[in-house]
């Protein structure tokens, strides 16, 4: 017995030592390309399987590693198909990714962390961050406008704002819209610190299911952002930069002189009094406001960045300068950014690192009415007189709606906004007893904004002037900040994969404004205008009680991922989570969700059919919250006001009094959203053609709604505001892409997606009392929107136009007393022999139906092409422009073109009496088709041979042409129908700033 044991011991330190010697260590090196356009690339994830040891590959898709000769290496990289290679004792291993950008193998990120999309049962969209880098926009949501089924996106042309996203429709009324910001783990309202230069990736949770795991802020969907990080390998330095211009397009064609003479003789007349202009031919075309006030803007964008790392650590920097011109003259908005990221491996089970981002901005501002000023200012006055002096129109006698001179108010008006934002974040993450990963991580986000409009002593005309200055400051402060941590248990078990995490979370938001004015205020030089007010004056603090907010939150969330065999798919998640801005029973509340999903060309009776590469089935369900909501309505204000003033004695002496105002809900809770998903996903063709399609039904309970109260109560706001109803989002969703390779030298790829949603209040706990929202640009004081039970929010609404006014005895036979000849018909819908309020119809939404993009690349040789599609449909927009007036504002061409001015002459257009009168009043004539397709971003680029560049240091140049919105097609007769924003009074176009093209030439320089 004794000496089996001797000879089994003596195998046993046999086999120890072999296998010692065979897994002795081998530096590994290689290229990680691109399968089919041989592109190589950055950032890729090459890690020694089992571990958590890796590194990255270069700016040349270089990697190096050192690894055992017998271990597995694992290749990952988000939008590709990860691989396991095994070494074999090899030292070198390139490596061919397969992009699997819609494939079950592709890697995406999701809350948390990342996981495979063979595994995902959720909605999760995934744009990598070039395709939105190489556009023209300044901002990086812009970019993402087409390229996401279900998401909308509506720009400004306003250099500097903030675009609008919706994801998957409007769920709320009065709380926020926007979807939550995660970037590098940090939550943010939006991402205006964001160089487009400096993001990865995008990933974008639409249902339930990927979304709850962020509980009370998901109820709009999440935007997860990956910022660049190092790699492993020598610095790279790379520059990529471009000048363009920007031009308007679809210039809306006014009016000229003798044209706007004559109406303005019309007007006069139609309301009894003599024509105001003698000799209207005598004008000519006059002034051209818009040519005159509108350019040609130039634009430059520059950044560099320097990334590079070793064993230990990691780095990537960049810093970014933009300067862009508004198409309106004096309009400038210029801007620096910073970024910085580190990661440090200490040991083989700690890592840590940090990411900051720091903004500085300023613009040149023009005022917020400049655009109604330009389409109303009177084309027969001159910018300038012959004497230098400004052309005015009061002489001419044309009333106080357009008595201004445009030139005027750009000269005058003294605007200036400043913005400081630095985001941070950091986290230290250790795995332990080979399953475990622990992850501490905290960031926050510190700014301060400051705008400052200063009024001069000035007398440009008759009605702008000022007899005094006048300095009004707005200063806000934000300081946020959040602390995360969680543990992840990961564990493959031969058919069983399981991935749990254990979460706690803790933040702080807290945003402080101050708005003072001081009147003569002395200016020496635009500086001073910064410091402060002078030291002997007495500012008037203006309350602004809205921007004071303090909130915090605490939650705890955990999630289960489980698949067994990659066929079966099992996904749970809940989040428990406080805040302050609710109380008692109401402080928590709970986000549930769960997924399932089937992987069914995974399973044996697949195997032997030809036709698809992949199919999986998948559906899930889930609650998530919205807690951006209006802080402490339920505060009973009171309120002193001067006709309260009582007089009591002898002598009188005066008492002033107070009132309550308002009427409050006892407590509010934030609004709640249940939504389920179901969708597929296949591959044909050995993936050559992949389509993804999902069908949703997202309903918002709890939903804050104004419904209106008795006048009798003494009220200021006819109003409450509480939970009063549920809102319904439901559609579908699809996505085609083929991707093929033509020949060696050529490859293209072409995507659609669709998104189709329906909006509908459900239900309002008050029955049909609506909320009428929209008065802006309505000069009778009139509101063009509804939100009402049964109907989307914010429909228009108003009066449906059946014809026009011919005749005095077309109106004795009418049923509108008040009507002249010229006016509208206005339709009896309730046929009672009489038109009011109540006939009133429903004339459209501002919602659209339908979104879609059209995405493709095209690569030959060292050429490649990408052109991208975008537009929406079955949407209305509401033309307030037109009736936009108080007195004797202009007209457009196609408005004077096609007026009635006499019998017969028009049974569509009304006369130019549109102003004040019943033809003002929300109609069916001022809403138009929004619908519109644009090419909304077109590149050429050309990259060349890295081997005749050798010499120089350089190791890429790449040279583009792009064009961003050069080919608009729509019917709407305004500038562009592409108009944002509230929720009441969403697409109605009344000094909307414009959209334009951007025309730019840039460089890419890798060294």
């Amino acid at each position: 017995m004794k000496r089996i044991y001797t000879i089994s011991g003596l195998l046993l330190l046999f086999t120890f030592f072999s296998t010692a010697l065979f897994a002795q260590n081998v530096t590994v090196k290689g290229k990680v390309t691109d399968a089919k356009t041989g592109e190589t690339l950055i950032g890729v994830t090459v890690g020694i399987k089992g571990t958590t040891n890796g590194a990255q590959t270069d700016a040349n898709g270089n990697y190096s590693l050192s690894v055992a000769s017998n271990a597995t290496i694992t290749v990952s990289y988000i939008g590709y198909t990860s691989v396991d290679v095994p070494v074999n004792g090899r030292t070198t291993i390139d490596v061919k990714l397969q992009s699997a950008t819609n494939e079950l193998q592709g890697v995406v990120v999701i809350g948390y962390g990342t996981q495979r999309k063979v595994d995902v049962t959720g909605s999760i969209a995934t744009v990598k961050g070039a395709d939105v880098a190489k556009q023209a926009s300044p901002n990086a949501i812009s970019g993402l406008q087409g390229k996401v089924a279900g998401v909308q996106i509506v720009n400004s042309g306003a250099p500097g704002s903030t675009p609008d996203i919706t994801i998957r429709g409007l769920g709320t009324i009065y709380g926020n819209t926007k979807p939550l910001f995660v970037v590098d783990g940090v939550w943010y309202d939006n991402i205006d610190f964001l160089n487009p230069q400096d993001i990865e990736s995008f990933s974008v949770l639409k249902d339930a299911s990927s979304t709850a795991i962020y509980g009370i802020r998901a109820a709009n969907g999440v935007v997860l952002i990956s910022t660049k990080r190092g790699a492993k390998g020598k610095p790279v330095i790379n520059y990529n930069g471009f000048v363009g211009i920007q031009s308007v397009t679809n210039q809306v064609k006014m009016a000229n002189g003798t044209q706007y003479a004559t109406a303005v003789n019309e007007l006069s007349v139609l309301n009894g009094g003599q024509p105001l202009l003698a000799n209207p031919s005598s004008y000519g075309t006059g002034t051209n406001w818009y040519k005159e006030e509108l350019r040609k803007a130039f634009m430059q964008s520059h950044q560099a960045s320097v990334s590079g790392g070793t064993d230990a650590y990691t780095y990537n920097y960049s810093f970014g300068y933009l300067n862009q011109d508004g198409i309106v003259k004096s309009n400038n908005y210029e801007r620096f950014t910073l970024h910085l990221s580190n990661d440090f491996k200490v040991g083989k089970a700690l890592k840590l690192g940090y990411t900051a981002s720091g903004i500085s901005d300023r613009s040149k501002d023009v005022s917020d009415d400049i655009f109604h000023q330009l389409y109303a200012a009177a084309p027969i006055i001159p910018v300038k007189n012959p004497d230098g002096s400004y052309g005015d129109p009061n002489p001419l006698g044309l009333g106080d709606g357009n008595n201004f001179n445009p030139q005027a108010t750009i000269d005058f008006f003294n605007q200036r906004t400043k913005n400081q934002r630095f985001t941070y974040s950091a986290y230290g993450e250790v795995s332990f007893l080979k399953h475990f990963k622990f992850k501490t991580s905290f960031g926050g986000d510190v700014s301060q904004r400051e705008v400052r409009a200063f009024t001069p002593i000035y007398q440009a005309t008759f009605k702008q002037f000022s007899q005094k200055t006048n300095l009004n400051v707005d200063h806000t402060e934000v300081r946020n900040w959040i602390w995360e941590n969680t543990l992840t248990y990961d564990v493959q078990v031969k058919d069983h994969r399981l991935t749990a995490l254990l979460g706690y979370s803790a933040l702080q938001n807290k945003t402080r404004q101050l708005n003072a004015q001081r009147d003569n205020v002395p200016y020496t030089a635009s500086g001073n205008l910064y410091n402060s007010f002078p030291a002997d004056s007495v500012a008037t603090y203006l309350a602004t009680p809205g921007s004071q907010i303090y909130t915090r939150a605490l939650s705890q969330f955990a999630r289960v991922n489980y698949a067994f065999k990659d066929k079966y798919l099992l996904n749970a998640s809940i989040r428990r989570d406080g805040a302050s801005q609710f109380f008692g029973d109401h402080t928590y509340g709970y986000f549930p969700s769960v997924g399932a999903g089937w992987v069914v060309t995974n399973e044996d009776f697949m195997k032997d059919q030809k036709v698809f590469s992949n199919l999986k089935l998948r559906g899930s369900w889930g609650k998530v919250g919205n807690s951006v909501v209006p802080i402490n309505p339920s505060v009973q204000v009171i309120a002193s006001d001067p006709y309260l003033t009582a007089i009591f004695g002898n002598p009188p002496a005066v008492y002033p009094g107070a009132s309550i105002n308002t009427v409050v809900p006892p407590s509010i809770v934030w609004e709640k959203t249940v939504s389920s998903d179901f969708g597929f996903e296949a591959g044909f063709l050995d993936n050559k053609l992949s389509i993804e399609a999902d069908y949703y039904n997202r309903e918002t309970q709890d939903a804050i709604f104004a419904i209106p109260v008795a006048g009798s109560l003494g009220t200021v706001n006819s109003s409450i505001i509480g939970n009063q109803a549920n809102i319904r989002n439901r559609g579908f969703e699809f996505l085609a892409t083929w991707r093929d390779k033509g020949s060696e030298d050529f490859s293209y790829s072409i995507s659609a997606n669709l998104g189709i949603n329906n909006n509908k209040v459900l239900n309002v706990l008050t029955g049909n009392n609506p909320i009428y929202q929209g008065g802006d640009g309505i000069a009778n004081g009139s509101l063009a929107t509804r939100t009402v039970q049964g109907q989307p929010i914010g429909q228009f609404y108003g009066y449906k136009v059946i014809g026009i006014f011919q005749t005095a005895a077309d109106v004795a036979k009418g049923k509108q007393p008040n009507a002249a000849p010229g006016d509208f018909i206005y339709q009896d819908t309730n046929g009672d022999g009489k038109i009011d309020g109540s006939d009133r119809v429903a004339l459209g939404s501002p919602l659209p139906k339908y979104n879609f993009g059209l995405n493709t690349s095209f690569n030959y040789k060292r050429f490649d092409l990408a052109l991208d599609f975008q537009g929406v449909a079955s949407v209305s927009v509401y033309n307030a422009n037109i009736a936009y007036r108080f007195g004797n504002e202009n007209f457009t061409a196609d408005f004077y073109n096609n007026r009635w001015n006499g019998p017969g002459t028009s049974n569509t257009y009304p006369s130019v009496n549109v102003g004040k009168t019943d033809n003002a009043k929300p109609n069916s004539f001022y809403v138009e088709s929004g619908s519109y397709v644009r090419l909304r971003n077109a590149q050429l680029g050309y990259t060349f041979p890295g081997t005749a560049l050798t010499k120089l240091g350089v190791s890429k140049i790449r040279l583009y042409l792009n064009a961003q919105n050069a080919v608009n097609i729509f019917g709407y007769k305004g500038f562009s129908p592409e108009i944002g924003g509230g929720v009441g009074s969403r697409g109605i176009d009344a000094n909307v700033y414009p959209l334009y093209a951007i025309y730019n030439f840039g460089v890419n320089v890798t060294f």
